[in-house]
C-alpha cells in the first residue's frame, strides 16, 4: 500500500515544534502490518525534558488562575479539532498500530467523547462543598486544587485515547501537561500535537517530548514533574515506582495491565458467552490489558463451549487494517517472537493447543501477523509461567471446573487483578464474585474489553496502584483542600480559660 513517510516536526515545547541540534535517541517507525510502510523518523534531545518541564511549570502559574470556565472553553475547542480530524487520526492510528480501519476510527472518535464526559459528569466529583457549622459557628468548605505539571507516559496499544484520558482531566482542572507517548507510536503523539496547537491552547500548558526509555526515565524523576499518569505493561511501572520513590510528594497513577479471567458458568447463555468471549480474547489481537486470556467453563458445558468457540475462532479474519479484518498485527517483532514462544512454554508445561498461534502473512504482507491460539489446561498451577504471564497477545487458556471456589481461585493466582467477566443468569453468583474476585472492573454477562469513561478503570494488585482512571481520573489530577471560614466578630465570652486576653 502506497504511503509517504511523515514528517517529523520536532518535539512541540512551549507552543512551538522544535528540532535537535544534537541527537540523544533517534529511530524509525515501520508500520507493524506492512514493514516497507515507512511511518516516521525521529531525532530527540534529553534537553527536551529539561526545555519542555520548565515550559510547563512557567504556564502553571497562569494556567491554575484562569477559570474553570476559560478551560472549559480551551477543550471544548480541541473537542471540535479532534473532531474535525478524526479520519485523519484514524488513518495514522492504523498506520503505526495495525489496527483495522474500523477499530482505529471508534478511538479516534473517543477523543471528543472524553472531553464531553469529563465536563458534563466527571467534574461533578471534584465540585466545592460547603458544610455549615463544621465546628460552632465556623463553616467547613472543601475544594479541589489542581497539583502542577503532570508528565503523561502513553502506551502503543490505545496511543491517543489513553494519554487523552490522562491529559483532558489533567488541563481542566488546572495542570499542565507534558506527554512522552510510546517510542512505537510517535505519529499519533505529533498528530495530537498539532491538534492542540490548532486549538489554540496557552503556550507551555500541553508540550511533547518524543524518547526512548531514557527520556521517560528523565522525565518521570525530573524535579519539577509533580504526578506521573502512566498507562502500559507491570515492568515499566514498576521501573517509575522505582525511579521516582525518593521523590514520594509525587502523584503516581499507575495502570499496568492483566491477565484476566471470563467466567461461563453452567446456566449461562452459550451464543452470547461464546461471542463476546471471542471478542474479550482476540480483539486488538489480544493487545488490550483488559483482554480476557483465562477461560474458566463450568464441566457441564465445557465440550460444547470448547467446540464452538474453536469453530469460531477459526473464522476470524485476519489482515492488513485496510482490509476490514476482525484482527491486525501485533505492534513489533519482539511482541510475535513473545508470543509464539509462549505457544513453547505452554506445550512444555503442559496445556494441549488447540489452536496454534503462528506467524501469517496474509495477502501478501509482511507484518507481524499472527494466528489465535487456544491451549486447554487440565491442571492449574499458580506457578506456571504460562498461566501467570500477561502475553499481551491474541491467547487463551481454558479451564474447566465443577466449582465456583476453584474459578475464584483462578481468577485471583496471577497477581494481576484488572477486569473480569462472569457469564450466568444467578445474580448470587455475580454478587458472590463482586466479594471474593480482587479485581478492580467485574462484568456480569459482558466481556471483559470495553469500558465506560462513565465509570472508574483501574485495577489491584500488579494491574495497578489504587489510582483508577476514566471516570476517577480528576480525583489523582486535584489534591482536596479543606477550609474553616469564620465571618463572625471577635466574642470575648469564647476566650479559653487560663488566657487574659481583651
Amino acid at each position: 500500500m502506497a504511503t509517504s513517510q511523515i514528517n517529523f516536526l520536532g518535539n512541540y515545547i512551549n507552543g512551538e515544534f522544535i528540532k535537535t541540534q544534537k541527537s540523544d535517541e533517534s529511530w524509525q517507525v515501520v508500520s507493524p502490518a506492512d514493514t516497507s510502510d515507512e511511518v516516521i523518523a525521529i531525532e530527540t534531545s534529553y534537553t527536551h525534558v529539561d526545555q519542555a518541564c520548565e515550559a510547563a511549570f512557567n504556564a502553571y502559574k497562569k494556567w491554575r488562575f484562569t477559570s474553570l470556565d476559560e478551560r472549559k472553553n480551551a477543550l471544548m475547542r480541541l473537542q471540535e479539532v479532534y473532531l474535525a480530524n478524526s479520519e485523519k487520526m484514524a488513518s495514522i492510528i492504523s498506520r503505526e498500530t495495525g489496527k483495522p480501519t474500523w477499530e482505529a476510527m471508534t478511538e479516534a472518535k473517543a477523543l471528543a467523547g472524553k472531553i464531553k464526559i469529563t465536563i458534563e459528569h466527571s467534574l461533578k466529583l471534584v465540585e466545592e462543598g460547603r458544610i455549615e457549622n463544621a465546628l460552632p459557628n465556623t463553616d467547613g468548605v472543601i475544594r479541589y486544587k489542581s497539583r502542577g505539571v503532570m508528565a503523561v507516559v502513553g502506551p502503543f496499544n490505545f496511543p491517543a485515547h489513553l494519554p487523552n484520558g490522562h491529559i483532558v482531566p489533567a488541563l481542566l482542572t488546572g495542570n499542565t501537561v507534558v506527554f512522552k507517548p510510546s517510542d512505537k507510536t510517535p505519529a499519533v503523539a505529533q498528530f495530537m500535537a498539532e491538534m492542540f496547537h490548532e486549538a489554540g491552547f496557552p503556550e507551555g500548558v500541553f508540550n511533547l517530548v518524543q524518547g526512548l526509555g531514557e527520556t521517560g526515565k528523565r522525565l518521570v524523576g525530573h524535579k519539577l514533574v509533580s504526578g506521573v499518569l502512566f498507562t502500559g505493561s507491570y515492568d515499566v511501572g514498576l521501573r517509575i515506582k522505582q525511579e521516582t520513590i525518593n521523590q514520594y510528594w509525587k502523584i503516581l497513577a499507575l495502570e499496568m495491565g492483566g491477565k484476566n479471567t471470563t467466567i461461563v458458568w453452567d446456566d449461562a447463555d452459550l451464543k452470547k458467552g461464546i461471542y463476546d468471549t471471542l471478542i474479550g480474547s482476540f480483539l486488538t489481537a489480544g493487545q488490550r490489558c483488559s483482554c480476557t486470556s483465562k477461560l474458566v467453563l463450568h464441566e457441564s458445558i465445557y465440550d460444547e463451549f470448547v467446540e464452538k468457540f474453536h469453530a469460531a475462532a477459526k473464522k476470524i479474519k485476519v489482515d492488513h487494517w485496510s482490509n476490514s479484518p476482525f484482527m491486525g498485527p501485533l505492534i513489533s517483532k519482539d511482541s510475535l517472537d513473545k508470543y509464539v514462544r509462549f505457544q513453547e512454554i505452554a506445550g512444555r508445561e503442559g496445556a494441549e493447543s488447540l489452536m496454534r498461534g503462528k506467524a501469517l502473512a496474509p495477502s501478501g504482507y509482511n507484518g507481524y501477523y499472527v494466528s489465535p491460539s487456544i491451549n486447554l489446561v487440565s491442571q492449574f498451577d499458580p506457578a506456571s509461567v504460562y498461566q501467570k504471564s500477561e502475553i499481551f497477545g491474541p491467547n487463551v487458556a481454558v479451564y474447566k471446573v465443577k466449582e465456583l471456589e476453584e474459578a475464584t481461585e483462578i481468577t485471583n493466582a496471577s497477581g494481576f487483578g484488572l477486569a473480569m467477566s462472569v457469564f450466568t443468569k444467578d445474580r448470587a453468583i455475580y454478587e458472590q464474585l463482586l466479594v471474593e474476585a480482587q479485581v478492580g472492573l467485574l462484568n456480569w454477562n459482558r466481556t471483559t474489553n470495553g469500558a465506560s469513561s462513565r465509570l472508574p478503570f483501574g485495577g489491584m494488585g500488579k494491574s495497578g496502584n489504587d489510582r483508577p482512571s476514566a471516570h476517577f481520573a480528576v480525583n489523582y489530577c486535584t489534591s482536596p483542600i479543606a477550609s474553616l471560614e469564620d465571618r463572625n466578630d471577635f466574642d470575648p465570652n469564647a476566650v479559653l480559660p487560663g488566657i487574659e486576653y481583651s
